[in-house]
C-alpha cells in the first residue's frame, strides 16, 4: 500500500455501497489497488474504501490515464476490441478484471446503421447486494464507447445464472492464488 495525501478535492465512490462523496484536499489515504485506470483508496478519516476515477489521478500525485483512448490492438475487429476493453474493467475490491472474474456472461456486436456498431453486454456481480454494480457497468460502457465505430453500448446487469467462484478463468484463479 502506498500512502498519499490528496492534493485537491476529488470525487470518490464508497465501496461497496456505491454512493459518491467529495474527498477533501489534504486527506491521508492508502492506495490499495490501481488497475484499469481507477484507484482503490483506504481512507481512515472516512472509515473505509473508495474508488477514484483515473481522471482524478493527479489528486493522488499520479499521472491521469486516458481512459477514453482507443484499444491498443484488435486490428479493426470490434468484437476483439470490446473484449480487450472489458479486460480493463475491475471490481475495486478484487484485483482481477471482470472478464477473468467470470462476470461477463455474454457480448454481442450488432449493426447500428451507417457502418456503426452497437454493443450489448450481459454481466453480473459477485454478489447482488454490491453497490458498485452501476459503477462497474458504467466503466465498462464508457470504455466500450471509446472504440472507433461503436455508436451505442448497453451493459445490463443480470442475476441468472448466479455467479460462483467456479466461473473465474484460469488466469484469474492464478492471480487470486486459487487452486
Amino acid at each position: 500500500m502506498e500512502r498519499v495525501e490528496l492534493s485537491r478535492e476529488c470525487e470518490g465512490v464508497r465501496i461497496p455501497a456505491g454512493n459518491k462523496m467529495m474527498l477533501a484536499q489534504g486527506t491521508e489515504a492508502f492506495i490499495t489497488q490501481s488497475l484499469g485506470g481507477t484507484f482503490t483508496l483506504q481512507i481512515a478519516a472516512y472509515g473505509g474504501l473508495f474508488r477514484v476515477a483515473g481522471k482524478d489521478a493527479d489528486a493522488l500525485g499520479k499521472k491521469p490515464e486516458d481512459a477514453g483512448a482507443a484499444p491498443a490492438s484488435g486490428g479493426g475487429d470490434v468484437e476483439a476490441m470490446v473484449w480487450e476493453q472489458l479486460k480493463t474493467c475491475f471490481d475495486p475490491e478484487i484485483p482481477v478484471n471482470i472478464v477473468d472474474l467470470g462476470l461477463v456472461y455474454g457480448m454481442e456486436v450488432k449493426d447500428a446503421g451507417d457502418g456503426a456498431k452497437k454493443v450489448e453486454v450481459k454481466m453480473t456481480l459477485t454478489a447482488q447486494g454490491c453497490g458498485m454494480g452501476a459503477s462497474i457497468a458504467t466503466d465498462a460502457r464508457f470504455k466500450i464507447m471509446s472504440i472507433p465505430g461503436v455508436s451505442e453500448a448497453d451493459v445490463d446487469l443480470v442475476w441468472d445464472p448466479p455467479w460462483t467462484p467456479q466461473m473465474i478463468s484460469p488466469e484469474g484463479r492464478e492471480r487470486l492464488g486459487i487452486d
